[in-house]
C-alpha cells in the first residue's frame, strides 16, 4: 500500500519542505481570513479608525462585541472540525470518517433540542441564562462519549467496529429523538430548532466564547503529539501495537480530545456538516497523508474555509444572513460526490 510504502520511507515525526511551506502558506491565509472577517459585514466600520482610536462608539461597539467574537469562534470551530476530522480518519482508516460518525454531533444536537423545545418547562432561565442551550450540547455530547465507553468496553483492543456502530445507533436514535421534538414544538420553538440545526456563529458573546476557546485550544493542544501514532496505527493494529503504539490509550486521546473540541463547538455554532471530512482530504491532496503534516494543516485549512464560509453567509444576502450550515454543505456534497467516485475507481 501507498501509505505502508511512506511510512517505513520516510520518519513519520520529518515534516518535508513542501509540507513546511503549506503549513505557513496556510497560516497566512488564516491571517489573511481573520482580517477580511473583521473588515467586512454588512455594518460598514472602519478597521483602520478602530486601530487608531477614531471609531465612533457604535463601531467599536460592533467590533469587539459582535464581529471579533464571531470571526474567532468560526475560526476556531473551523479548526476542531478540520482536526477531529483527519484525526478520526486516521483512527478508523476510514477515508469517509468525520466527527459525526461516532455520535457525538449527534449528542449535542439532541441536548441542544431538549433545551430549545423543553427547557422553558425544565430548567428556569434566570439560573444559567445564556449558558443553557451550550451547556445541554455539551452534556448530550459527553452522554454519548459514556455511552461509546460502556459499549467498547473502555475503547478495548476491538472496539474500532463496535465504536462505528454504536456511533450509527447514537445518530438514529439522536434523529428521532429530533423528531419527536419538531413535532411538539411551537411555530417560534420549531423556528429556533432549524435555524440552530443549520448552523450559526451570530449571537456568541465574549462569556460565552472564552470556555469554548480554552477548551477547543486544550483538545488541539492533546491531539497533535499523537500524529506519529495515527502514522504507525494506519499498518493495522497489530502492527502499530508491535511498534510500541499504546492502542487503547491513542483511542483514549483521539475520542475524547475530539469529543470535547466537536462539542464545544457544536454548542455554540449548531450543527455544520462536511468540514470534517473535506478538509483532510484537502490537506492529503496537497501535501501528503503524513499526520504530522495533516493534524495542524487541516485545523489551519478549516479555520479559514469556516471564516471564509461564515463570511459569505453574512454578505450575500445582506442586511439577513444565511446559516452558514448551507454555505458549507453546498461547498461539501459535491467533494463527497467526487470522493465517492474517486475510490470507486480506485
Amino acid at each position: 500500500m501507498k501509505i505502508e510504502a511512506s511510512l517505513t520511507q520516510a520518519n513519520p515525526l520529518k515534516i518535508t519542505k513542501k509540507q513546511n511551506l503549506i503549513i505557513i502558506g496556510l497560516f497566512f491565509l488564516v491571517l489573511l481570513s481573520l482580517f477580511i472577517g473583521f473588515l467586512i459585514g454588512s455594518f460598514n466600520s472602519s478597521f483602520i479608525n478602530f486601530i487608531s482610536g477614531k471609531a465612533s462608539t457604535l463601531e467599536n461597539n460592533v467590533l469587539l462585541q459582535i464581529r471579533f467574537p464571531r470571526v474567532i469562534l468560526a475560526g476556531l470551530v473551523g479548526a476542531s472540525l478540520g482536526i477531529s476530522g483527519a484525526s478520526l480518519q486516521g483512527l478508523f482508516r476510514n477515508p469517509l470518517a468525520d466527527p459525526g460518525l461516532i455520535g457525538v454531533s449527534a449528542g449535542a444536537a439532541l441536548g441542544a433540542s431538549i433545551v430549545i423545545v423543553l427547557g422553558s418547562n425544565l430548567v428556569p432561565k434566570f439560573l444559567l441564562g445564556s449558558f443553557l442551550l451550550p451547556l445541554s450540547a455539551i452534556a448530550g455530547s459527553t452522554f454519548v462519549i459514556l455511552l461509546l465507553y460502556f459499549f467498547t468496553k473502555g475503547f478495548g483492543y476491538r472496539g474500532i467496529t463496535y465504536m462505528l456502530l454504536v456511533g450509527i445507533a447514537v445518530n438514529a436514535i439522536a434523529s428521532v429523538g429530533i423528531g419527536v421534538l419538531t413535532y411538539i414544538s411551537t411555530d417560534s420553538e420549531l423556528r429556533g430548532l432549524t435555524f440552530w440545526t443549520m448552523g450559526s456563529f451570530g449571537g456568541v458573546t465574549w462569556p460565552l466564547l472564552v470556555p469554548a476557546i480554552i477548551i477547543i485550544c486544550s483538545a488541539l493542544v492533546w491531539i497533535i503529539p499523537a500524529s506519529r501514532k495515527l502514522d504507525l496505527i494506519q499498518l493495522g493494529e497489530p502492527e502499530a501495537y508491535r511498534l510500541g503504539v499504546d492502542i487503547k490509550k491513542l483511542k483514549y486521546r483521539v475520542i475524547f480530545s475530539s469529543a470535547a473540541a466537536v462539542g464545544a463547538s457544536v454548542a455554540l455554532s449548531g450543527m455544520i456538516g462536511f468540514v470534517g471530512l473535506v478538509v483532510p482530504h484537502l490537506v492529503r491532496l496537497i501535501g501528503g497523508v503524513s499526520h504530522t503534516y495533516l493534524l495542524p494543516g487541516s485545523a489551519l485549512m478549516g479555520a479559514a474555509l469556516m471564516i471564509n464560509a461564515d463570511l459569505l453567509s453574512r454578505i450575500m444576502i445582506q442586511p439577513a444572513e444565511l446559516p452558514v450550515g448551507l454555505i458549507t454543505t453546498a461547498i461539501g456534497s459535491p467533494f463527497f460526490l467526487w470522493l465517492i467516485f474517486r475510490l470507486k475507481k480506485v
